[in-house]
């Protein structure tokens, strides 16, 4: 059975996501009894990821702050703060911060893509933050199979 899990602004563990961003997990797949995961992600401009997907997990974003262009199979649109997206498993989506920085919350369900972020992350204190590991992000994704890479990211104002 799941436990409440209350987090306030701040709280949660910290770690660095080698493919940009600080990440501030507020609910892990086991205190929800795998039914989700939910992180914040502290983002700079132009922190960009490739076009993949999730096979079975469904993904929610809420922009917190700041603003985001998205691409979902080709089709593009800008989400600011406010906003909120879907993506349903299957679905081959990516996105780019277009602002100075933006904070966006993140949630999975279920919560078995975790693996993937926490393989793909170190603590902040370790380096702080640092250059984006695409080697790494695609490594993570292979080994636990929570995401597949299909392609570069398909934004002409930044790649890897």
């Amino acid at each position: 059975m799941a436990d409440t899990v209350v987090r306030n602004k701040g709280e949660g563990e910290q770690l660095w996501f080698l493919g940009g961003g600080v990440h501030t997990w507020k609910v892990l797949a086991e205190e929800s009894d795998n039914s989700m995961l939910v992180f914040e992600d502290e983002l700079e401009h132009a922190k960009v990821t490739p076009m993949h997907f999730h096979a079975d997990v469904d993904e929610a974003l809420y922009v917190i702050e700041g603003e985001i262009l998205l691409n979902v199979e080709g089709t593009e649109q800008t989400v600011g703060a406010g906003g909120f997206t879907f993506a349903p498993r299957g679905r081959a989506h990516a996105f780019v911060v277009t602002s100075e920085r933006a904070r966006i919350l993140c949630i999975q369900t279920p919560g078995s893509g975790q693996a993937f972020y926490r393989d793909a992350s170190q603590p902040v204190g370790e380096s702080g933050t640092g250059p984006v590991d695409f080697d790494r992000i695609r490594a993570a994704a292979t080994a636990t199979g929570a995401t597949t890479i299909v392609g570069p990211p398909p934004f002409e104002l930044a790649s890897p």
